[in-house]
């Protein structure tokens, strides 16, 4: 159900003027739910089936690289979809210093309006923003419940993936080029991260 959701993921609509706070916050979250990941864990299956949690936690430790090398000019593909050069268990350590590379290029404000280079196409810094916040946010979900953790999801992380995911995404078609299962209906009073992750497949 994966493949860097930048794949296959259309432009925000309006995307917020900065939502970088959204994205760091992200960011800081999945950071501490690969921390609380135990050996016991790493062969459990998560939400997305071909992915155990040492597959995700290996994927996401990728796409955080990826995201500090695109925002800084460089090319989507020069980053290997999996960190295979992790080791078992030192996800939180490799996060932490893929965090550094990250914050000191999307800390600096011009990253908004730097073309960043999506398998698709180039998008601003801020459309790219959006898409990742999404990304990581629904992975540290995926990770979260494979593991039976669970996170406070501030509403300033998912208020932009929430505006956009209609569009993002649309409820149809689903599978083959489109990495997503059908959508899962929630009720209307259910919390954010159950209609984001529904949206995109997931069961809450």
């Amino acid at each position: 159900m994966t493949q860097d959701m930048a794949d296959s993921t259309n432009s925000p609509a309006n995307p917020p003027t900065d939502p970088r706070g959204g994205l760091f916050k992200a960011v800081e979250l999945t950071g501490r739910t690969l921390a609380a990941l135990r050996p016991e864990q790493y062969d459990t299956v998560t939400p997305c089936p071909d992915y155990s949690v040492r597959d995700m936690a290996n994927h996401v430790v990728s796409v955080l690289r990826r995201v500090a090398v695109m925002g800084a000019g460089g090319s989507f593909m020069s980053v290997p979809h999996f960190a295979q050069d992790v080791p078992d268990g030192d996800w939180a350590k490799a996060w932490a210093e893929a965090t550094k590379e990250f914050d000191a290029v999307w800390s600096d404000p011009a990253v908004l309006g730097r073309q960043i280079g999506l398998p698709w196409g180039p998008v601003p810094g801020v459309v790219a923003s959006v898409i990742y916040t999404n990304e990581f946010v629904l992975h540290a979900w995926d990770l979260a419940k494979a593991t039976g953790q669970s996170p406070e999801w501030d509403p300033e992380m998912l208020a932009a993936p929430l505006a956009n995911m209609h569009r993002a995404v649309p409820a149809e078609p689903r599978g083959g080029q489109v990495p997503f299962g059908p959508v899962v209906e929630v009720h209307e009073d259910a919390p954010d991260i159950d209609k984001l992750v529904g949206w995109y497949g997931r069961r809450p």
